[in-house]
Parts: structure tokens; C-alpha cells; sequence
């Protein structure tokens, strides 16, 4: 086992070790990691991803924590947060942020400073290295469609700049930015009206606090929209709005969210999704596809894992 004490030395105050999952995640459920850092700028998180690698312990590159579900059985090795990468600048018809940045902070001061391109992606919980990962978006708006470039590095800990053009990506899935630890991306954006930005920024985030739970912890959408339907519609159908299992909930708000509803495990949420999976699947013939990233070990229902 690696020695990481060096990372204490190193990061002291903002490495934590045996951190429950419930600290860092949205679904505030899960076991713990054996290792946390927060690295405080590219340089830190590309120094931690080499003493990793020359010490061969597992690294894993978080976010804020949303989309995601922990196992109950916690994350070995290193997960590095970037909350700590929070730079943003907007000038000149474009933004710039780093990779922890909040997403809807992005949609915010690119509103307020009147370029258009992102403004019904507010509320979207997560960072913009989260984002990126899945091609994030809401009302008819994605993240990758105004995406210029993406700055990273690679395993071996090269820079990487990538061009929209050169990276394959698609609904709520995105190919080809994987093995790259993120840095930050450039959006290229249009000019707008700030008042008529803003509003059009309000509407949407009422229309959020309207239909979503978001008064639960949750993970945001549990599944990808089918083609030419809502994960959410069908679930509703399949008379699953408001099915618990332990303290995990389908949301009787918005079916397509499973909500920790109080005291709930990951392998409660994981058995709830499961669950819905197979009802669905049964009633419509229809196999929903999960859109949170399951990290760590979990067993199914045959005893095996996934």
C-alpha cells in the first residue's frame, strides 16, 4: 500500500482520509474513500496524478459530486476534487473556466454579461469537468454546443488541447475524452441582451424548482431519455412514482429521479434503480439506460458485481 502520508505533507488541510461518501457526493450516501485531495490548481492535480501513477495507487477525478453514486463499499486509492479549480473568465464573446467551476455559475455570468449560448443549462447541478463528461444539458440546450476546445492532460500527464471537432460526443454521452484528466474549456458565445438573458435564466430555474425534488438529495436524472420518449414518463406509467426501497425514493415530484429520501445506502439507490429498470422493461419493453456513473463495487441481484 502506498504511503500517503506524503499527501498530507503535501496538501495538509485539504487531504482527508476514510471521508464518507456522504461528504462529497450529492446522494449523500455511500461508503468512503480512502484517500480525498483537493488539489488547489492544475499544477497540484497534475503533481497528485504523478506521484499516483509512480506509486501505482488507483486516482479518480471528481467533480462536485453529482451524477454520480458511490458503493457502499467506498472508493479505493486517491479521489482528487476539483472544487479548489474555480477560475472563470468571460471576455471578448467567450468563457473560460476551469474544471471545477459550477456549471450554472457559467450560466450565470455569461447571462448577466449578455452572451447567449448557455443560459437554459442554469440550475444544472455539477461542475464543468462534470459537464464535459456527459454532455450536460436542459431545454433544448448541451453543453457541447458551445464548446471551442478543452485543455487536459493525458495518463502519461501531457497536455492535451482538444477542438470540439476532434472530440466524439453525442446525447448525454461523451467518447472521446476518455483516459484525460480535465483542466478547463473554452465556450464560444453570442451576443445578447443581459435583461432578456436573465429572464429566459429565471424562467428556467422556476420551471426546475416547479417539477424537480429538489428539496431531497439526489443525483439529478437517473436514466437517458429513450428515443423518442422520457425516462420519467414511462416510470410514471409503470406506477413506480414514490416505490421505495430503504430510504431511496423514485421521486413522487419527478419520476425520473431517485431521491435520498432519509437514511438511504447506495445499495438501496442501486436496488431501486434495478428495480425500475425491470418494471419498465417488463411493462414496455423499453430498457432504460442508466445515465449516473456507478463508482466503486456493486453486486446485483445474482450475486454477482457491476
Amino acid at each position: 500500500m502506498p504511503d500517503y502520508s506524503a499527501l498530507k505533507n503535501r496538501f495538509g488541510e485539504h487531504c482527508l482520509f476514510n471521508e464518507p461518501a456522504s461528504n462529497f457526493t450529492t446522494y449523500r450516501a455511500g461508503g468512503r474513500a480512502e484517500v480525498i485531495v483537493r488539489p488547489a490548481d492544475a499544477g497540484e492535480l497534475l503533481w497528485l496524478a504523478a506521484w499516483c501513477r509512480a506509486c501505482s495507487a488507483p486516482l479518480l477525478v471528481l467533480g462536485r459530486g453529482s451524477n454520480v453514486l458511490v458503493s457502499d463499499r467506498g472508493l479505493p486509492g486517491v479521489a482528487a476534487l476539483t472544487e479548489r479549480l474555480s477560475k472563470i473568465e468571460v471576455s471578448g464573446g467567450a468563457a473560460t473556466a476551469q474544471a471545477g467551476v459550477l456549471w450554472d455559475e457559467v450560466a450565470r455570468l455569461t447571462a448577466e454579461s449578455g452572451l447567449a449560448g448557455l443560459e437554459k443549462t442554469s440550475g444544472i447541478p455539477g461542475s464543468v469537468g462534470g459537464a464535459l463528461r456527459m454532455n450536460a444539458g436542459a431545454f433544448g440546450q448541451e453543453t457541447f454546443d458551445r464548446l471551442v476546445s478543452v485543455e487536459a492532460f493525458n495518463a502519461a500527464g501531457e497536455p492535451v488541447r482538444l477542438f470540439k471537432k476532434d472530440i466524439k460526443y453525442g446525447y448525454r454521452s461523451v467518447e472521446g475524452l476518455a483516459g484525460l484528466t480535465l483542466l478547463s474549456a473554452r465556450f464560444g458565445l453570442e451576443q445578447g441582451d443581459p435583461a432578456a438573458l436573465l429572464q429566459d435564466r429565471s424562467r428556467v430555474l422556476a420551471a426546475r424548482g416547479a417539477k424537480q425534488p429538489l428539496d431531497f438529495p439526489s443525483a439529478g436524472s437517473v436514466f437517458k431519455r429513450p428515443p423518442g420518449d422520457y425516462a420519467s414518463r414511462l416510470i410514471d406509467a409503470a406506477g413506480l412514482k414514490g416505490y421505495k426501497i430503504g430510504g431511496a425514493e423514485v421521486s413522487a415530484k419527478h419520476a425520473g429521479f431517485i431521491v435520498n429520501s432519509g437514511g438511504a445506502t447506495a445499495s438501496d439507490i442501486y436496488a431501486l434503480m434495478g428495480e425500475v429498470r425491470a418494471r419498465v422493461k417488463e411493462k414496455t419493453g423499453i430498457e432504460l439506460e442508466l445515465e449516473q456513473i456507478l463508482l466503486g463495487e456493486f453486486h446485483n441481484s445474482a450475486g454477482g458485481t457491476k
